[in-house]
């Protein structure tokens, strides 16, 4: 994810400080990692350094001093470039899941390699009734209900693979250890 962009992008609404900008990115990204209030920051003032946000002024509501920051025209262009830029699909596996797959298969036998398998589809299997469940639940938001769905693909095609790979292990196996 860029984290700069999804703060240019949650600025682009209007002025906003950095707590109100945390708080809106773990409200609109409920299912992703929630952002620090240090990276909040720490970001803002890259930006700033960059002219693409400029500081729209300071408040002081019962505690400390709230800079608040607003959306300069470049930080407009870079924010519209990104969002019409198409995201090409991931060239390269990169997943842990995969790595430790092929790890077992190196260093341990065809057991100890399903053996994990199974066990990670049944992790995969018990997140994605939470994820159902998040779904069918009648306080959850729009937003929760799309990243639920989000994850839930990603969950399923893990699945498939894990499925698929049980079948396989031995054969692969053997391809590993001739």
């Amino acid at each position: 994810m860029s984290t700069p962009h999804v703060l240019l992008g949650l600025l682009a609404g209007g002025s906003r400080h950095g707590y109100e900008l945390k708080r809106a990115h773990d409200q609109r990204l409920p299912r992703a990692r929630p952002l620090a209030f240090g990276q909040v920051y720490a970001t803002l003032g890259r930006l700033e350094r960059d002219g693409l946000v400029a500081t729209a002024g300071q408040d002081r509501a019962s505690g400390p001093d709230r800079t608040a920051y607003e959306l300069t025209g470049e930080g407009r262009a870079t924010l519209d470039r990104w969002l019409s830029a198409v995201e090409p699909p991931m060239p390269y596996v990169a997943s842990t899941l995969f790595a430790k797959v092929v790890v077992a298969l190196l260093v341990a036998d065809v057991d100890r390699a399903r053996s994990y398998l199974v066990a990670q589809r049944a992790a995969h299997t018990a997140r994605l009734r939470e994820l159902t469940a998040v779904k069918a639940d009648p306080a959850a938001t729009l937003s929760d209900v799309v990243a639920a769905d989000f994850a839930i693909a990603h969950l399923d095609a893990d699945l498939r693979w894990l499925h698929t790979t049980l079948g396989r292990v031995a054969d692969w196996h053997r391809e590993v250890h001739p």
